[in-house]
């Protein structure tokens, strides 16, 4: 399985997560924000980048919890609020949408 972005196709498992974390840019997130129906705003962004970042920093991606209390942290919101704020932007799951556009590996404990 795979992807197409620009003329080059990277590789994607079943579930259409990348298996190679270095083929990842910013016009394949794009592709695959498309592929999850997601229009990309500058709040979707920061969150791919704060993911990447966590990713880089622990080599895991967070689980729901930790990415609910960093964006409440972060927008002076409530966890009820920033949860909200979470699902509003990535509505099939935050974790599952928001690691697969940041081409990372499917969270653990996500079904």
């Amino acid at each position: 399985m795979g992807i197409t972005v620009n003329g080059v196709t990277v590789e994607t498992d079943e579930n259409g997560y990348l298996v190679n974390l270095e083929d990842w840019n910013e016009d394949i997130a794009a592709k695959l924000a498309e592929g999850e129906e997601i229009e990309m705003g500058e709040n979707h962004w920061a969150l791919v980048k704060f993911l990447r970042n966590y990713y880089d920093e622990y080599q895991i991606a967070p689980a729901v919890k930790v990415l609910t209390k960093a964006v409440a942290t972060e927008q002076g919101m409530d966890k009820k609020e920033a949860s909200e704020f979470l699902y509003g932007m990535f509505p099939k799951g935050p974790a599952l949408q928001a690691c697969k556009i940041a081409g990372l590996p499917k969270p653990t404990g996500c079904v």
